[in-house]
């Protein structure tokens, strides 16, 4: 028998998704290491009751510091939350090489990180649960999201190969794949698409202005979008995942990503006719 609390990695809980999943997870009796690049985002989650921890997902030694810290407290981690992302967006022309690269970094190589220093401990307790929370743009790419899009379909594939290499020890792997949700990931997005250049990511040729004006008119990437959904319905995918003993393999969490994960299906002219009707309307 289990005698151990179950005990669960978020990272990324600033805001947004990851602070709602923190919160989910306590109120189920979870014990919670909350993470943050900035301790100070999450002091409210350790009032709450969470254990707190500095953690950038491109810094190797915070992975193994937090990983082995959480070991050693408590013998045992059961899931760990790929939770921390962000979007890099615009016209693959515009965004510099260095900035496609650094998007790879942390929606990527830092879930990469953290998978490794995980594994190692759920193999050997012969249970555990991977959680990598990605996005319905990592099932259909659309104009300017070509490089958030990619780190998407990257962090989608390697979860599949992940769940089957994994599964002989007891351990499962889970995509969770919310579409817009009522966060500030749309404004951090608006940040890194500046018409000034004053911010670095963007380089704007002039060729797509068409574009800018659509991504500068639109709410369809989450914020105060019609069609978002609240952080803690996503939470809610995420701790059923972490909970279930035979979890999915993939999560869609509220209608919106539902429909969505079904584009991926359309006849590519089709998709195209549609941005290409978008044009127009700019």
């Amino acid at each position: 028998m289990n005698v151990h609390p179950k005990t669960v990695l978020i990272t990324g809980c600033s805001s947004g998704i990851g602070r709602a999943a923190a919160l989910s997870f306590l109120e189920e009796d979870w014990r919670v290491y909350a993470t943050a690049r900035n301790p100070a985002d999450i002091e409210t989650l350790g009032e709450k009751g969470c254990e707190l921890a500095t953690l950038d997902v491109t810094e190797q030694d915070d992975v193994d510091r937090v990983v082995d810290r959480i070991v050693e407290e408590e013998g045992h981690l059961t899931c760990l939350v790929n939770n921390a992302g962000y979007g890099q967006f615009g016209p693959l022309e515009d965004v510099p090489t260095e900035q496609v690269h650094r998007q790879f970094e942390v929606n990527v190589y830092g879930p990469h990180r953290l998978v490794r220093a995980v594994l190692p401990h759920m193999r050997r307790q012969e249970e555990g649960t991977i959680v990598n929370v990605s996005s319905v743009a990592g099932r259909i790419s659309f104009p300017g999201g070509g490089v958030y899009s990619g780190s998407k379909f990257a962090l989608g594939a390697m979860t599949d190969a992940l769940r089957n290499e994994v599964a002989e020890y007891g351990v499962d792997a889970v995509l969770v794949e919310p579409g817009p949700v009522a966060t500030n990931f749309s404004e951090r997005a608006a940040e890194q698409v500046d018409g000034t250049n004053e911010i670095p990511g963007i380089e704007r040729s002039g060729a797509y202005e068409s574009w800018y004006d659509i991504f500068e008119d639109s709410q369809v990437l989450g914020g105060a979008g019609p069609a978002a959904i609240p952080p803690e319905r996503v939470a809610e995918d995420i701790v059923d995942a972490a909970s279930s003993t035979k979890p999915r393999s993939r999560y869609f969490p509220g209608t919106p990503a539902r429909v969505a994960a079904l584009a991926r299906y359309l006849p590519n002219s089709w998709v195209d006719t549609a941005y290409s009707y978008l044009r127009k309307l700019a």
